[in-house]
Order: structure tokens, then C-alpha cells, then sequence
């Protein structure tokens, strides 16, 4: 494991470190299966996936046998992007269309 993702995990709860330990070991995994090879509730797990995706570490897909269960996957270290790259992508869009957003905050802001 390399020193960036050691540092992104270290902040995280252990039962994160653990879901991310057992995804870049094994590879995909579903919620149930997570919960199973990790011995933590689904509920936990879903916590953990969660804490996981929001820095970046992993990233959900669709389960290839049933289109209503996610999978999850540990994010190659090569396709990461920062946290503030995504963000700062978005906030020109909306600062280029302030003529259509203008309407609808001053009719908001009338009610």
C-alpha cells in the first residue's frame, strides 16, 4: 500500500480501514458479502463504504448478476483525483449560467 492511500485512511474509522483491507485484497465485493468476509453488519459496512467512497478510495458499480445491489471496488491509485478538483469542475458551470439560475433565486426568494 502505498503512502497516499495510508494517508487517506488514516483519519477514516477502523471498520473502513478493514471493508478497504478486504476490497484491495479480494477485489469486488456487495454489501452482503463485504458484511460476511468482514464479520461487520451490513449497516456498519454501508457506514464504512460510504466514509470510503467520499475520500475517493473506492467506487461503486452494478452488480452484474442482479441490476438492484451495488458493487464495490478499491480505486486504482492512478485514477484518483483529488477532493477539490471535482468541485472547483463544477462551480464555473454554475457561475456560467447565472441568467438561468437568477429567475428561479429571485422567484425563491419572493415566496
Amino acid at each position: 500500500m502505498d503512502e497516499a492511500t495510508r494517508e487517506l485512511l488514516d483519519p477514516l474509522p477502523p471498520s473502513a480501514k478493514l471493508v478497504y483491507y478486504v476490497l484491495d485484497e479480494e477485489g469486488r465485493f456487495d454489501q452482503t458479502g463485504l458484511a460476511e468476509e468482514t464479520r461487520l453488519s451490513t449497516r456498519t459496512v454501508r457506514f464504512a463504504v460510504e466514509k470510503l467512497t467520499e475520500v475517493g478510495l473506492v467506487e461503486e458499480g452494478l452488480c452484474p448478476k442482479d441490476a438492484r445491489r451495488s458493487v464495490y471496488a478499491p480505486v486504482p491509485e492512478s485514477e484518483r483525483s483529488t477532493g477539490s478538483e471535482p468541485e472547483a469542475a463544477s462551480e464555473p458551470e454554475a457561475a456560467s449560467e447565472p441568467d438561468a439560475e437568477a429567475p428561479t433565486a429571485t422567484a425563491v426568494a419572493e415566496d
